[in-house]
């Protein structure tokens, strides 16, 4: 069951709404703790205001110091919240002045209050509230009597204050959220616009169309054009190469077939006997011919589309050269050359190959040496160590051989050189080229001194497997 793509927008709407989600949980983790600290910011100050005030109002008259409750005191520490009011009035000797509560002040808490103000969360029968101690100097007075002054009151209206404070914070999140969504949104669709355009210019196009894409895309994207324009060069030229072959192959084929057309009506228009059967036997050479050739086009189409390795198994090469060479001895097209095999390496040579592919190789090798020599020309098939873990594997001859700007040519389809006077179709070479591409090497042609052609390819060479038979001598090399 295949898995449906994943749109590449709602791959980075996902991506961005996950950072914004992070992001947006620390700010509003950071709103509530700032909402917190802003209330306690506010009610302390109006804690310690209130504290300042009450000291305005002690006196101390006989020595003893005494406190009437101003009213400007009462409204600063009366909030919207009807908070409940404490405060707590005590000499430096312990002495307890006034209050109106029994507030929960520790030692700990006077001696700290006695050296700067102080707030301190505590509980009040269960109720959590806040307190603000100070000590105040009797300036002024005949007595230097300090005292302390703690006020508090509950911490409801700072939990509804910072309450209120962070729903403003999160509504104004909440709606920037909102706006950065649809800037998102606004931003992905024109961040990939080049790609939408892209994929309509591909989508539109004709199937013969090859020509490279003119597009203006942003910086990122320029690669991934190159690429698909690099692509269709390819193509182009591959279309240029099929359309080529087609038409030579057309030509090729039209050629013997129009031959055989020819001989065929000038037999039927003549009433000699003899004059049929020697139509008869051109008939049979030109059937002959274009099935061969049709033959290699068919080869040289097979290779040209086969994947890479489909068939690559171990190999001893040097018995299959004997195996070829011996076949061609026997037949009539190298009767008349001197056709040799030497095998000048360590055997067994293995290497890994397509044992179809090579045998077709060496036929066109030994063929196209045998065909485009004069008589009595000698043909040398060789193997020889080129390198540690290398084999060269070349077939050379003492003909007329080919001039260097020809035998660039030569691997070419249908392409003859200096030869077109002889029988052929010039799909041999450029069979054995492909092959030999297939096996890593391609084919290289050369002058051999003083005249002839040299044609070579380079394998990699195999360890011999378990069950293959004990390492041979080098032979010497052999003749028929």
């Amino acid at each position: 069951m295949s898995v449906p793509p994943v749109s590449l927008k709602r791959r980075l709407a996902l991506w961005l709404i996950a950072i914004v989600a992070g992001l947006g949980t620390l700010l509003l983790i950071e709103a509530y703790t700032s909402a917190h600290k802003a209330a306690d910011r506010a009610l302390d100050g109006q804690l310690a205001a209130a504290s300042l005030t009450m000291a305005e109002s002690l006196q101390w008259p006989d020595g003893q110091p005494t406190l009437e409750m101003p009213a400007s005191a009462l409204q600063i520490l009366a909030t919207q919240w009807q908070e409940r009011v404490f405060y707590w009035l005590q000499a430096d000797n312990g002495r307890l002045i006034t209050r109106n509560a029994e507030l929960p002040i520790s030692a700990a808490m006077r001696r700290a209050a006695g050296h700067h103000p102080v707030f301190y969360d505590a509980n009040l029968d269960g109720v959590p509230i806040r307190l603000h101690g100070r000590e105040i100097d009797s300036a002024g007075w005949d007595t230097q009597e300090p005292v302390q002054l703690w006020v508090g009151h509950t911490r409801r209206g700072r939990e509804l204050l910072a309450g209120e404070l962070f729903e403003k914070s999160a509504s104004r999140f909440a709606a920037m959220v909102l706006i950065t969504a649809a800037l998102l949104m606004i931003a992905l669709r024109a961040l990939l616009a080049p790609l939408e355009r892209l994929r309509r210019a591909l989508r539109d196009r004709h199937p013969d169309d090859v020509e490279p894409l003119a597009l203006e895309v942003p910086r990122e994207m320029r690669e991934w054009v190159d690429t698909l324009n690099r692509l269709l060069a390819d193509q182009r030229d591959r279309r240029a190469t099929l359309l080529r072959f087609i038409a030579d192959a057309s030509h090729q084929l039209k050629t013997p077939l129009a031959g055989l057309q020819s001989t065929s009506e000038l037999a039927l228009a003549s009433p000699d006997p003899a004059a049929w059967r020697r139509a008869l036997g051109e008939v049979h050479d030109s059937a002959s011919r274009t099935s061969r050739l049709a033959g290699q086009m068919l080869s040289l189409t097979r290779l040209r589309h086969l994947g890479p390795d489909q068939e690559r198994q171990p190999l001893a090469l040097d018995t299959l050269l004997r195996e070829v060479v011996t076949e061609w001895a026997d037949r009539q097209e190298s009767r008349d050359h001197d056709l040799g095999l030497a095998l000048a390496c360590t055997l067994p040579a293995w290497v890994a190959g397509e044992s179809w592919a090579l045998h077709e190789l060496l036929n066109n090798l030994i063929d196209n040496a045998c065909r485009y020599t004069p008589r009595g020309s000698q043909i040398t098939v060789t193997l020889r160590d080129l390198a540690p873990g290398r084999l060269m594997l070349s077939i050379e001859d003492d003909g007329p051989g080919v001039e260097a700007a020809a035998r660039e040519r030569l691997t070419r389809p249908f392409e003859r050189g200096q030869r077109q006077g002889t029988e052929g179709s010039g799909l041999g070479l450029a069979i054995v080229d492909s092959i030999a591409r297939r096996h890593g090497s391609p084919l290289e042609l050369s002058a051999v001194s003083p005249h002839g052609l040299r044609l070579s390819l380079t394998l990699v060479r195999l360890d011999p497997p378990d069950s293959a038979p004990d390492t041979h001598t080098p032979d010497t090399g052999a003749h028929a």
